[in-house]
């Protein structure tokens, strides 16, 4: 959860400061819309982080968004296959900015054991990924640490990265358009 700290807050008598970016970011950090991509057994261990065992409600992300319109986290688990690529491309395109990517599991991330030409050999193939949680499949544990790793990063990331000359250049190396 946000801490005071993350807002690098001024106290003084009667009042409190801090710069509107810091508060933005703890916003977005503490209130994510996770998409599940999930296709396999990552998919169930991502339904075990969902329980009451682990609760990912206590980080803000107990509601689920199924449209990509809506999400502001991808979360990819499972293998994907060739044919499935371009969906997943798609459905990263259709989700509004700021946009976080994880890769969960061996699968997501490097095509696991199936060296295949059918399967996928990582996602980053096809989208740009910000964490990946090795494990096969991963821990709930581990899906809980790349989530804060994921908040950590909303947390720090200053407003306008986005719209960087650096943001615009990895979104052309997967031939994606980024902002004007």
């Amino acid at each position: 959860m946000g801490k005071i700290e993350d807002l690098k807050v001024i106290n003084g008598e009667g009042y409190q400061l801090s710069t509107l970016e810091k508060v933005i970011a703890s916003a977005r950090a503490n209130s994510m819309w996770p998409l599940p991509f999930a296709t396999s057994c990552c998919g169930i261990e991502y339904m075990a982080t969902m329980g009451s065992n682990y609760d990912l409600a206590r980080f803000g992300m107990e509601r689920m968004s199924f449209s990509p319109r809506q999400a502001d986290l991808l979360i990819v688990a499972g293998t994907i296959s060739k044919k499935l690529g371009p969906v997943l491309r798609q459905v990263y395109e259709q989700m509004a900015e700021p946009k976080w990517v994880l890769s969960v599991g061996a699968c997501a991330s490097s095509g696991g054991i199936f060296d295949t030409y059918s399967v996928l050999q990582g996602i980053d193939r096809v989208i740009p990924v910000d964490v990946y949680v090795p494990g096969c499949p991963p821990r709930p544990e581990q899906i809980i640490d790349g989530i804060m790793k994921i908040h950590d990063m909303a947390r720090n990331e200053p407003l306008r990265r986005r719209y960087s000359d650096e943001y615009k250049a990895l979104l052309n190396q997967y031939n994606i358009e980024g902002h004007e």
